[in-house]
């Protein structure tokens, strides 16, 4: 019997809740096989089966536990081969049948009787393999079923029982496809089946309400307001796309240019970068960028080390990387951990405008949002530009007013011209004429 304890999701968490079972109790699991997912207030981790066997569960799914308690063990005695569970299947499926066969040979009679006494309760009824030729699987779902070794029983009789509503539902959906039912009796039917969902909030939502609250009633929150005509950028990155994305593996996005150029700003304009701890206020010579990334179970920031010193490609990869990380559920305490400045991209949502909220201890957060195309005057004239605003929350308590503006502008003139991201944002003539 091999043990598989809670693991320590960081220094400073003693609880985890233990949010989901990958397998039923009593499954054959394989060696390093993703078999459950704890969850604490700062990630979400994965319980690795540490070698082959029947799993059998200690602690249900939802519970809070604390950590190094015993979630499960796992009887490395009891082979798993492919011919075994196969085996195990043909028999689970046989003793099916046989149990169908005994049920249809019950009488009705006392199957009724049993059903009006107000405690009884009775049994959902088993699907056989017989009675489920009509049913068509798709090749990924077959191949799922075989490699978690589920035959088509396993996963039908996972199923919830249908329900009344269900098959009223169906009846309904049925019905308004014909033209002569009475759209006020459709509609009014509809309305009888309203049902509420009360879901309790998982450790990291709390802990991010915690830390948005924090941010709003503890810092001296104050958001500047700029727009980028982002012409130049568009025009590079549809003019080199698919040379860049053949040579580096991954397409260029519009992320990496505002990453590089808040590097850049940054180094510029350090009390940006910079933080407040009690007394003392924290400067950083370097710059660790978190990218928000919104996941199933909330808003995650996983940080990139070091932006100062990467190229668009590397940025490109690490961001690709990380969020893929982050909507797995996947991401280490150490990933999260230590950003000076962040940025965060409403404008994959549409977005047009907003106010970022800072993400404590950091001091300021920069926030992307929609192109869209809109009249703008250019040399006395008016024209059709891609044009984005951008925001700039930050500390008024550490960043003056000054530098807060003059670090949007720049970020401003960086993305308008681009090119000069490889002179570190200097103007050409200035720095050939030394001034």
């Amino acid at each position: 019997m091999i043990e598989i304890k809670i693991p320590r999701p960081g220094e400073s968490i003693n609880e985890v809740v233990l949010s989901k079972w990958f397998f039923p109790d009593g499954s054959l699991v394989k060696k390093d096989q993703e078999i459950g997912e704890i969850e604490s207030d700062k990630a979400t981790l994965p319980l690795i089966a540490p070698a082959s066997g029947k799993l059998l569960i200690k602690v249900a799914e939802g519970s809070t536990v604390s950590v190094g308690t015993v979630a499960c063990v796992i009887d490395d005695s009891v082979a798993v081969t492919i011919g075994e569970q196969s085996t195990r299947t043909a028999e689970k499926i046989e003793t099916k049948e046989k149990n169908a066969d005994v049920a249809a040979e019950t009488p009705k009679q006392e199957i009724v009787a049993k059903s009006e006494s107000p405690d009884f309760s009775p049994p959902q009824p088993e699907v056989s393999a017989k009675d489920t030729g009509h049913i068509k699987v798709s090749p990924l779902a077959q191949k799922l079923m075989e490699e978690h070794h589920l035959s088509l029983d396993d996963v039908l009789r996972g199923l919830r029982r249908l329900r009344k509503e269900d098959v009223e539902a169906v009846i309904r959906m049925q019905s308004s496809s014909d033209a002569s039912v009475d759209s006020y009796k459709v509609d009014s039917d509809a309305t009888e089946y309203r049902r509420e969902e009360r879901r309790p909030l998982t450790q990291l939502r709390k802990k991010l309400s915690q830390r948005l609250v924090s941010a709003k009633n503890e810092t001296a929150m104050l958001t500047t307001f700029n727009e980028i005509d982002m012409s130049q950028v568009i025009h590079l990155r549809n003019t080199y796309q698919k040379a860049f994305s053949e040579k580096h593996g991954i397409k260029l996005g519009f992320m990496s240019f505002f990453s590089m150029a808040a590097a850049i700003a940054l180094k510029k304009f350090p009390q940006v970068n910079s933080q407040l701890s009690g007394d003392e206020w924290i400067f950083f010579d370097y710059v660790d960028l978190g990218i928000a990334v919104q996941t199933d179970k909330g808003l995650m920031v996983p940080v990139i080390r070091n932006v100062e010193k990467m190229g668009l490609a590397e940025i490109e990869k690490e961001i690709a990387r990380l969020a893929a990380k982050a909507r797995n559920n996947r991401l280490s305490i150490s990933e999260m951990e230590g950003g000076t400045f962040t940025i965060t991209n409403g404008g994959v949502f549409g977005s047009l405008f907003s106010t970022p909220i800072l993400n404590p201890p950091q001091a300021a957060i920069l926030g992307m949002h929609n192109i869209v195309d809109r009249p703008v005057a250019v040399n006395g004239k008016v024209e059709i530009r891609p044009m984005m605003y951008v925001a700039l929350s930050y500390d008024h308590r550490i960043i003056d007013g000054r530098d807060s503006v003059s670090f949007l502008v720049k970020i401003k003139e960086l993305i308008e011209n681009p090119m000069l991201m490889l002179i570190d944002g200097d103007n050409a003539a200035n720095r050939l004429l030394d001034l």
